[in-house]
């Protein structure tokens, strides 16, 4: 069902707009008319030539013409003899007296030159008068109501403060639908589900059930919440009013609120509508949480109306609510409870299929090479999120058209992760031969435990050429699980602090190279005791508040206890050190091969560590998975 606005304006007019601008044009014309200079083809002549005239008894008349004010301007003369319309000749007059005065000396016997007077009376300039300062009244009327109304400025929207600003989306005016969004079939069911409400509601409600009041769409920045209401949008065929969690708050007190109102009162009109509100959190935070007391009322009368209008005591049948937000944890208590937000649809990051699926998608406008292997790009991007994906092909194109290629290969790609991951190659940062040499040897750490570790990601590609903020870099493959053992976790860490061991192991010396490495060691060591209940030590306890609503001034724990936990951690991290350097010293021969390599070739791949190495003990989970896959589609084929 389309809704168009209906217009009274003649077809004629359609293109038309009254702006404040023509108006100021009109006013110019005049004045610009006002002051023309007359095109009067009348000859003119002066005071000589005219006595000169009188004598030779040539004219006839001499009328003497007054403006209104009772002022003589100028004189129109008069011929005997001549065949063409009078006036015949115009002179200025600067004496009207002394020039009447010389007239009648010039006559003689028989000849008198006829003398009158006339008043010119201007109509057009009296019009003007009057007409002048009404237009210039009506177009500040104008310009002072619009800015009012719909302008910019602090002084803008006056009259329109309370009205909702949420934009009504026809079918007709978005392109995206289920089928542009790829890797979310759970969302996409329940949504469409949704949408299925509103088309049919009889089929659910003939066995006694109510239709839900809302779907909130819950996950990580980039996952695709917002393209998900887009393709509900694009797949109902009802009024889809879109708006942020932002649009309802202003600098006036009262105005989140009174937009509420205006937003639902335009959903109900429609209805059955969908109305969708993106970044809620904005709008719809626990209530009280503020420390300055009045400070944050605005926004939680924005959220008493919502919370009234989603299930009051007033009706919305035909009325759902959508919402997106990646700050579910902060949400208000009421607004998720059932007969509000029903349903929570939690859009995760991607798995490796998923990933493959999001691919296929963006991968379509591109010009591809042939052998172009989807399932490699989709193992090359753990923990992406569509909107990197899509990013992902993006750049890859750039940087194909950057090489004046005329396909995108499997290069480009890699580059692209590269580039997204590590930030920009700095080829032209100066580093010393020393200084080299140690990140290289550094590197070389991280791979060697990585590779003799059962639980560490493996490796993908070293490089030693500085990236972004990095001097050096290693990609690993990450396996994608939902648990995570005290092992796996130990692994980790102890492949972290590869490099700093290597340093210490070939250099006897360390350097501020491991920043990034112990700022990431740190976290997780404090995760494992303080939050996961790792440590054998501390015991099953943790201090984790999923709430949000501890104060981060307070620790929930004894200072004793804190000491226990500063203490574990600390030994955590010396023994994995210990670890690291104990597997670098028992293959330090072919570490130094590594580094030596690296120095050489500055990046190194997967395929260069089997060559020092010899195979991977271990093989992923991921791997076997991708296998299956592989075989499934070529069976398909």
């Amino acid at each position: 069902m389309s809704h168009k606005k209906r217009s009274n304006t003649p077809k004629g007019f359609k293109g038309f707009k009254l702006n404040i601008y023509w108006i100021y044009g009109i006013i110019a014309i005049i004045f610009f008319g006002m002051n023309l200079p007359s095109f009067n083809s009348t000859a003119k002549i002066d005071e000589t030539t005219l006595l000169e005239k009188i004598e030779n008894r040539e004219v006839k008349k001499v009328t003497f013409v007054k403006n209104a004010n009772g002022m003589t301007t100028h004189a129109e003369v008069e011929l005997i003899n001549s065949d063409t319309k009078p006036p015949h000749f115009k002179f200025e007059i600067t004496n009207d007296e002394y020039l009447l005065d010389q007239i009648q000396k010039k006559e003689t016997d028989g000849y008198k030159v006829s003398i009158d007077a006339r008043t010119d009376k201007d109509w057009f300039g009296g019009i003007i008068s009057w007409i002048l300062p009404l237009v210039i009244f009506i177009a500040i009327w104008i310009f002072i109501m619009r800015r009012m109304s719909g302008g910019s400025g602090a002084g803008g929207q006056i009259f329109n403060i309370g009205k909702a600003k949420g934009k009504l989306i026809d079918k007709e005016n978005i392109k995206v639908t289920f089928e542009d969004v790829a890797g979310l079939e759970e969302a996409k069911e329940e949504v469409t589900e949704i949408v299925d409400f509103l088309k049919s509601p009889e089929k659910y409600t003939k066995l006694g059930g109510k239709i839900p009041r809302g779907a909130m769409l819950v996950g990580p920045p980039g996952t695709g919440k917002t393209l998900l209401a887009k393709a509900v949008a694009g797949e109902a065929k009802v009024p889809f009013f879109s708006l942020s969690g932002s649009d309802f708050v202003e600098m006036f007190v009262g105005v989140g609120a009174s937009r509420v109102r205006d937003l639902f009162k335009q959903a109900k009109e429609k209805s059955p509508s969908i109305i969708f509100i993106d970044e809620i959190d904005a709008i719809g935070r626990a209530r009280g949480k503020n420390a300055m007391t009045g400070s944050n009322d605005e926004r939680e009368n924005t959220l008493n109306q919502l919370l009234t209008e989603m299930d009051g005591f007033g009706t919305n049948s035909g009325v759902i609510v959508m919402a997106a937000t990646n700050r579910a944890d902060v949400l208000d208590k009421a607004l998720t409870r059932a007969g509000r937000f029903d349903r929570q649809i939690f859009v995760d990051l991607p798995e490796l299929i998923e990933r493959k699926k999001i691919f296929d998608v963006h991968l379509k406008p591109l010009k591809l090479a042939k052998k172009l292997d989807v399932n490699f790009l989709a193992r090359q991007t753990p923990g992406f999120s569509g909107a990197d994906i899509a990013n992902v092909c993006n750049e890859a194109a750039l940087i194909a058209a950057r090489k004046s290629k005329k396909i995108v290969e499997k290069e480009d790609f890699l580059d692209a992760v590269d580039r997204i991951i590590g930030g920009l190659e700095k080829k032209s940062k100066i580093i010393s031969p020393n200084e080299k040499k140690t990140i290289a040897y550094h590197e070389a750490g991280h791979a060697t435990v990585s590779w003799m570790l059962e639980h560490a990601a493996p490796l993908i590609k070293v490089t030693i050429v500085p990236r972004g903020k990095s001097l050096g870099a290693a990609w690993y493959l990450p396996e994608e699980r939902q648990l995570t053992t005290t092992e796996q976790m130990l692994d980790e860490i102890c492949t972290a602090m590869g490099g700093r061991a290597a340093e210490d192991v070939f250099f006897g010396k360390i350097s501020t190279g491991a920043l990034s490495d112990l700022e990431k060691v740190t976290k997780m060591a404090y995760a494992m005791v303080s939050i996961y209940g790792l440590s054998k030590n501390i015991g099953n306890i943790s201090y984790y508040d999923s709430s949000g609503q501890q104060s981060g001034f307070t620790k929930p724990y004894s200072e004793e206890r804190a000491q226990n936990i500063d203490k574990e951690v600390s030994e955590i991290l010396d023994n994995q050190y210990k670890r690291a350097k104990k597997i670098l010293v028992k293959y330090k021969e072919k570490v130094e091969n590594l580094g030596s390599y690296l120095l050489q070739k500055e990046v190194i791949f997967k395929a260069d560590l089997e060559k020092i190495f010899g195979p991977r003990k271990w093989k992923s989970y991921e791997e076997e998975k991708l296998k299956n896959l592989e075989k499934e589609e070529s069976q398909k084929k």
